[in-house]
């Protein structure tokens, strides 16, 4: 059973994590969001409701592809993480140049960690690569229009944050 693993914050979900998580599904057997706990960014939405977001807008995923999707908070180390459901591969989405540098350094840092996990970089859809969670939360926060970068539910949660 080919198991990977899908970690971000998700803070909020947007389109862009979203086209990843689909196509992810599509090439593997069993599909895991790690939503990181990461005390340190301060997120807007609980873990509870980017939890929530997520198993939300995986079930249509899971659906159409087939695969199993399920989502797991987790504080450890991502490649830990990894060990603990199982997986053999790590998908991280990339936007642009500057992901990619940050990405290669993870991406060594794991494997000095353990050369077995294998991470896979899947390049976001071109309508996409301009989405982070980050601009969409200050679009939100400044009374933007944020139809464009995550679905309708996420669009209201917001809507809840910033009134």
């Amino acid at each position: 059973m080919r198991i990977a693993l899908y970690p971000g914050t998700f803070d909020p979900i947007t389109l862009g994590h979203i086209d990843i998580i689909r196509r992810a599904a599509m090439l593997v057997d069993r599909l895991v969001i790690g939503v990181a706990i990461n005390r340190d960014k301060g997120p807007l939405f609980s873990l509870e409701e980017r939890v929530a977001m997520i198993e939300a807008e995986c079930v249509v995923l899971s659906d159409l592809t087939g695969t199993e999707i399920v989502v797991h908070p987790f504080e450890n180390l991502l490649i830990n993480c990894a060990h603990d459901v199982g997986a053999q591969i790590i998908i991280r989405g990339l936007r642009a140049v500057a992901d990619f540098e940050y990405e290669f350094q993870m991406v060594g840092m794991n494997r000095a960690l353990d050369n077995s996990v294998e991470t896979v970089f899947l390049m976001a859809d071109a309508g996409h690569q301009a989405i982070a969670s980050k601009l969409v939360k200050e679009i939100a926060r400044l009374g933007g229009d944020v139809t464009k970068f995550v679905t309708s539910p996420v669009k209201a949660a917001l809507a809840g944050k910033y009134g």
